[in-house]
């Protein structure tokens, strides 16, 4: 019998892939002879108008560490906003949320906290309120998943109820043990705003009481108010 490798670490910190498009407004030919006064206000100008036409990025906003729940011992790092999914899908959510439409960042500390924030932009809101229900749904049956696994181990989960925040938010937790290996805790929050689902996902060693269940519920409300981006 293997025993379970989930790990709480994020990943290697990745790149964004995508940049901002900039429209520069063109000018007329500068006079041979304009004063030194009327060259600097035309330049100023000219710096105006392309600082106006930057088009923003449409990237839903996404976690930043001092979002997250303080750790004790360590401070909270981050990879880039990435485009797609995680190389090493978060533990309970596998193989829910498509890569098309996908952003993620990745958290870590320098213990075995991790913390995983997943973001996909449908093309329509019922497409995302399937998408939330979907996530819901497999953190529900976690549990009984990994028992059924790994028999040997034992796995727990506990409804933390909904969040007032945009379209929603529902929180949950998640615990198991195995014989010989540390037990592990885990968080999951899942939210939307109109077409755009996240789930944040936090994860280390130990049981429901070493949970730090106020502060991950004040950084889920966080994640799903950011994901308006005008």
């Amino acid at each position: 019998m293997r025993k379970p490798t989930h790990s709480f670490r994020g990943a290697a910190p990745g790149v964004v892939a995508a940049a901002a498009i900039v429209a520069v407004a063109g000018t007329g030919p500068a006079l041979a002879h304009a004063p030194q006064a009327q060259a600097q206000a035309q330049a100023q100008a000219q710096a105006q108008a392309q600082a106006q036409a930057v088009v923003p990025q449409r990237t839903p906003g996404h976690l930043v560490p001092r979002e997250l729940p303080p750790h004790p011992s360590s401070d909270w790092y981050a990879s880039d906003v990435t485009k797609g999914l995680p190389e090493t899908p978060p533990f309970c959510v596998e193989k829910t949320f498509p890569s098309a439409g996908a952003t993620h960042r990745t958290f870590w500390t320098e213990y075995d906290t991790g913390a995983t924030q997943i973001v996909v932009r449908t093309g329509t809101v019922e497409a995302a309120r399937k998408l939330a229900a979907a996530a819901e749904k497999k953190i529900q049956n976690c549990a009984a998943d990994w028992e059924s696994q790994y028999p040997e181990g034992t796995a727990s989960w506990r409804d933390y109820g909904p969040l007032t925040a945009e379209d929603g938010a529902h929180v949950y937790g998640v615990h198991t043990s195995y014989p010989d290996s540390e037990p592990g805790i885990h968080l999951f929050g899942v939210g939307r705003d109109g077409r755009t689902v996240t789930v944040v996902t936090w994860g280390e060693m130990g049981g429901y009481d070493q949970a730090p269940l106020a502060d991950f519920k004040r950084t889920v409300t966080t994640a799903v108010v950011k994901l308006y981006h005008p």
